[in-house]
């Protein structure tokens, strides 16, 4: 009686299972043909043929190990910094200071006059550290322009996510950048562009994928991690400067309201690409595009996570004096909370599903709430 249904599935499987065999045969022909073309070639031609697909071989094994560890990665990497021991705003004179005692009969020197270091420059910068010194920077790798048989990675499933996270950390230090030369690096009307932030804005203006070569010219060109690497030395400098009371850093709350303007405008545009990833792209684990933007996302909370944690200390008596510490602990606290959504495999199914989640919405989410919080905050301080 069950004679013809068991004879139905097993031609609906054997059917199954010649369609893969097709496809994988498919997919080895190339592969097949060219190993017999090899093997029937003489050693003066596999020498260097086969010298040549090792050193194939070597340099995918470098990508794929550099696309898949992730050096120095630390979602609680600002406790390093200890902020909360900090008792003096950015830029400040340094205070107990004493001077040297003078041996008999020397005359007493005044002690050399320090300020406090930016909090905000010196996490900028070890972002720069963390993007291409403690990692490689995917995306100007020679094998990760070339992509996939010529098809870009961020289209595919595979080796993209720390390429995205990346470009999203770099999103937040450019934003920063281009704060402290416009506003928090200068006391604005009256004093000029301080050149170490502005060589630094320059470089990381930079484009994201040059590599030593490229197809536009035959001579060769400064890879992009050069450029960042000179942005974070500049910054480095403009901090040692500050610490020396020669550079200006302008805490006041207007620089304060006019940064948090300019990160809310960057992550609203952040929401705004999920939004419409979210809503038109329904292919749960099957949206090769979805895991690009959530790390871009993850990326750009993960770097201003960072830099807003540092904004509270080189801001601390604004942020005192307008009674907005709760609400900047607690956007602090949100900030940190989306970093906890770390996902083996983005899907961006719907947000009815009930088989596959949606990671994109999610993260949505947290963006949203940490916005808020920062157009709250603008308000209070513009009151």
């Amino acid at each position: 009686m069950l004679d013809p249904i068991v004879a139905f599935f097993q031609r609906i499987f054997a059917a199954i299972g010649r369609g893969i065999g097709l496809v994988i045969a498919w997919i080895l022909w190339p592969f097949m043909t060219v190993g017999n073309w090899y093997r029937a070639r003489g050693w003066i031609i596999k020498g260097p043929i086969g010298i040549a697909l090792l050193v194939l071989a070597g340099f995918y094994a470098y990508f794929i190990w550099q696309t898949q560890v992730w050096s120095g990665f630390n979602p609680d990497y600002v406790n390093a910094y200890n902020l909360g021991q900090r008792k003096q705003d950015a830029g400040t004179a340094a205070a107990g200071v004493a001077p040297a005692t003078p041996a008999a009969g020397e005359v007493s020197e005044p002690a050399p006059k320090t300020c406090t270091r930016s909090a905000i420059v010196d996490v900028t910068a070890d972002l720069i550290d963390f993007n291409v010194n403690q990692n490689a920077w995917i995306s100007s790798m020679l094998l990760y322009k070339l992509g996939l048989f010529g098809l870009d990675w961020d289209r595919t499933p595979w080796f993209d996510n720390k390429a995205s996270f990346q470009r999203g950390i770099n999103q937040a230090v450019r934003r920063t950048a281009v704060e402290l030369v416009d506003a928090l690096g200068r006391v604005r009307g009256t004093s000029g562009i301080n050149n170490d932030l502005q060589r630094a804005r320059g470089n990381l203006q930079f484009d994201e994928e040059t590599w030593y070569f490229g197809s536009n010219s035959l001579l060769p060109k400064t890879p992009t991690p050069t450029y960042y690497r000179t942005a974070m030395t500049d910054l480095r400098k403009f901090n040692t400067s500050l610490e020396a009371c020669d550079a200006i850093f302008d805490g006041r709350s207007d620089n304060l309201i006019e940064f948090l303007d300019r990160i809310t405008n960057d992550i609203g545009a952040t929401t705004a690409m999920i939004r419409e990833r979210s809503e038109f792209y329904n292919g749960g684990w099957f949206d090769t595009r979805a895991d690009d933007r959530f790390w871009f996302a993850y990326g750009q909370l993960y770097g201003y996570y960072g830099i807003l944690s540092a904004a509270g200390a080189d801001f601390d008596a604004v942020i005192k004096a307008r009674g907005i510490e709760p609400l900047w602990i607690e956007s602090i606290k949100q900030l940190r909370s989306a970093l906890n959504i770390q996902p083996a495999i983005i899907s961006n199914g719907r947000e009815d599903g009930w088989i596959m989640p949606t990671h994109l919405a999610t993260m949505g989410f947290y963006i949203l709430r940490v916005r808020s919080n920062l157009v709250e905050m603008r308000d209070v301080l513009a009151r």
